[in-house]
């Protein structure tokens, strides 16, 4: 028993030295692959699975006890380690994947839309005022002559677009975050995620490195609005060169804020009823104030360009392209349709061979921009949305 005792003691001794003396690209058959796994289990799981990414730990595992490796390894191992080999990097720290190497999905509008109309939105709606309140002559003279009133079974759809109008970015919803994150990847070409607040939004043509400062006036649906012309890939193509063309180095202007403010004159065209009857004719109202929105920006991008209007001509550029909208609503989304009809034949072009996008053009916040809102009372252009 002594002497089995010493043999056994000597041997171990004899593979301890081995082990030693092993040169660093050899895995020794037992006492090194058992460390490793007692190391293995002293660590944190996230660290756990960066270190199964290392083929040692995976060796160890598939090592007999009497150290000998098979020639020929089980498919269900190699089947293990391929998935450990896919398993992306976790950060200890958070327990979540980086965002620099896993970008969120992008959110479509109808993806969108369905979160508003699935939260409880009662607080807000309150704030609503559907229709423009006319008294006197004006009220006679629009019940006379002006357009017809929306079918009582479309306003519920309306009172949603005004609810969501009255709603802000709020940073803490994850959908909130998701909409302006694809606004931001599908304008910029992006494929990674950004920080909510920075000057990155700047741009994009915000006046300031928060987003939410630019929604006076037309809260969540101005961003709503924004997603559904970046997310179908006609009105992409179009918001991209009306985005090259707010760079141009003469004739820049803050894209994101021009587009809220076209959603506020949207808003009030709906108000006022100018859309009634178009909604009634389609027996849907977010589809034509959809595209109300995207046929206003696409008139003021082109009266931009061909009239040569720079920054100081904003307010009252907006001004009279309201008045035009309004009288003519259905003519507006004539003109959008015939420009979309031409970009799915490859033939319209808003900004034609002009390069709008050199040399870039300075941040939005160097520039001074007047939205319709913000005409002085006493300019006899001025007008006050809501």
């Amino acid at each position: 028993m002594s002497e089995n005792s010493c043999s056994f003691r000597n041997e171990k001794e004899r593979r301890d030295g081995q082990v030693e003396g092993v040169s660093a690209g050899y895995s020794p058959p037992c006492d090194k692959d058992n460390s490793a796994l007692l190391a293995f289990r002293g660590i944190p799981l996230p660290l756990q699975i960066s270190e199964l990414k290392n083929h040692s730990i995976l060796r160890a595992l598939t090592v007999e006890a009497n150290g000998w490796q098979p020639g020929v390894v089980n498919t269900e191992v190699l089947r293990a380690q391929e998935e450990w080999e896919a398993v992306d990097s976790i950060h200890p720290e958070t327990g979540s994947q980086a965002s620099s190497e896993q970008p969120g999905h992008l959110v479509s509008f109808s993806e969108a839309l369905q979160h508003f109309q699935t939260v409880d939105l009662s607080s807000f709606k309150k704030r609503i005022q559907p229709t423009i309140r006319r008294t006197g002559l004006a009220a006679l003279r629009h019940c006379l002559f002006g357009p017809p009133k929306l079918h009582q079974d479309l306003r519920e759809e309306r009172d949603l677009v005004l609810t969501i109008a009255q709603c802000g970015l709020d940073s803490q919803d994850p959908m909130h975050g998701r909409v302006l994150q694809t606004i931001y990847k599908k304008l910029t070409g992006s494929k990674f995620d950004c920080a909510l607040h920075g000057d990155h939004w700047e741009d994009l043509g915000f006046q300031g490195a928060n987003p939410a400062t630019d929604l006076r006036g037309a809260g969540f649906l101005a961003l709503l609005h924004l997603l559904y012309l970046v997310m179908d890939s006609k009105t992409l193509l179009m918001a991209q060169e009306i985005f090259r063309l707010s760079r141009h180095h003469i004739q820049q202007f803050p894209f994101c804020v021009m587009s809220v403010n076209i959603t506020r004159i949207t808003i009030q065209a709906l108000r006022e009823e100018c859309l009634s009857r178009e909604c009634n004719r389609q027996q849907k109202v977010i589809p034509v104030v959809n595209s109300f929105y995207a046929a206003t920006f696409l008139r003021l991008a082109h009266i931009w360009r061909t009239q040569h209007k720079t920054i100081s001509d904003s307010g009252f550029v907006l001004k009279d392209l309201e008045a035009w909208a309004k009288k003519s609503p259905r003519r507006l989304l004539k003109t959008l349709e015939i420009y979309l009809a031409g970009v799915s034949k490859g033939q319209a072009s808003l900004l034609g061979a002009q390069k709008c996008s050199r040399p870039r053009a300075p941040h939005s916040k160097d520039l001074t921009f007047t939205g319709v809102c913000d005409l002085p009372p006493n300019s006899p252009q001025a007008t006050w949305l809501i």
